[in-house]
């Protein structure tokens, strides 16, 4: 079943939370089943559904797991036609630029937090030492 080919056209005419399609990569999936138990709520797919989900998926960074679940739901690809959409490129260096300096900033801002949680126990050390001396 997921060698089935779906236009936008489709696609759009699955937009309920009973009959939910979107669409990530030129891929087609069901979504149907999963969104009650979607972690970001029902609202977050039913915005997407019927349409290209590619940007809202890549944009929130998911997990490993999560691409694994969408795997699952797969029903086909996206036969592009003409006045479709132009799909939206995510392997280009930008996009990787922008992924490594996010996380460069995440390992700085733990190094600031791992270093402040130190100089704070070192001064609560450092006071209860002067406590108990006097």
């Amino acid at each position: 079943m997921a060698d089935k080919e779906y236009t936008y056209s489709d696609v759009s005419e699955h937009a309920s939370k009973k009959d939910l399609f979107l669409v990530v990569h030129d891929k087609v999936y069901n979504a149907s089943s999963f969104v009650d138990e979607h972690p970001g709520g029902e609202e977050v797919l039913l915005d997407v559904g019927g349409q290209d989900a590619t940007e809202a998926f890549e944009d929130v960074g998911h997990s490993d797991e999560a691409r694994e679940i969408l795997d699952g739901l797969l029903v086909g690809t996206l036969k592009r036609q003409e006045g479709d959409p132009k799909p939206k490129s995510y392997a280009s260096g930008g996009s990787t630029a922008t992924t490594s300096d996010t996380a460069s900033i995440g390992v700085g801002l733990y190094a600031i937090i791992l270093i402040g949680g130190v100089l704070a126990f070192g001064a609560y050390k450092y006071l209860a030492a002067q406590q108990d001396g006097q």
